[in-house]
């Protein structure tokens, strides 16, 4: 996309290409997963598949090609849907955006106890410090993992935060989709 800034490494691109494309769409989307192959792999074995995404040969043969896969299911749980997943082989890597409200450590004193999933959230939707925040996550079947954290509130380019440890549980969870 043109708009992604040049980071370190293929990983970084992708996250921050995927999240560029999800942001394209506005805010309130469901969750979008995708599958990570490499460009040049890709280019090489299916070109008009590469031709229909729009690579050229003028671009970065090293890097990875984000490719959205179905619509998850509406209301099923994602970490039920993640369990049912499978790779092929070609697919290097995945990734994953979400949209999920989240409070400040402040807030940790203040949860109450013992509240049900459905209480728990409308408690911190009410909640007059939620951050609403879009997350992309990507890993490798290797292990790399990387991630982009966009608040709406400060919803532009230069604002999103990327690090590979932002949202581990979210990272464990694409991992698990690759193992054996």
């Amino acid at each position: 996309m043109s708009n992604t800034p040049m980071a370190a490494n293929p990983l970084t691109r992708a996250v921050l290409e995927i999240d560029e494309y999800v942001s394209g769409l506005g805010w309130d989307q469901p969750a979008r997963l995708f599958a990570l192959v490499d460009t040049a792999r890709l280019k090489v074995q299916e070109p008009s598949l590469a031709a229909q995404l729009g690579l050229t040969d003028e671009q970065e043969a090293a890097g990875l090609t984000p490719i959205e896969q179905d619509e998850i299911p509406a209301g099923k749980p994602l970490d039920e849907f993640l369990a049912t997943i499978a790779w092929p082989d070609a697919v290097v890597g995945c990734a994953l955006t979400v949209e999920r409200l989240m409070l400040p450590p402040s807030a940790e004193a203040s949860v109450p106890q013992g509240l049900s999933d459905k209480k728990l959230t409308a408690w911190v939707a009410a909640h007059p410090d939620r951050q609403e925040v879009r997350m992309t996550v990507a890993v490798l079947r290797d292990g790399t993992r990387d991630s982009a954290v966009r608040l709406r509130e400060k919803d532009a380019a230069t604002d999103v935060l990327t690090g590979s440890g932002l949202v581990p549980g979210l990272a464990e969870a694409l991992s698990a989709t690759f193992a054996e």
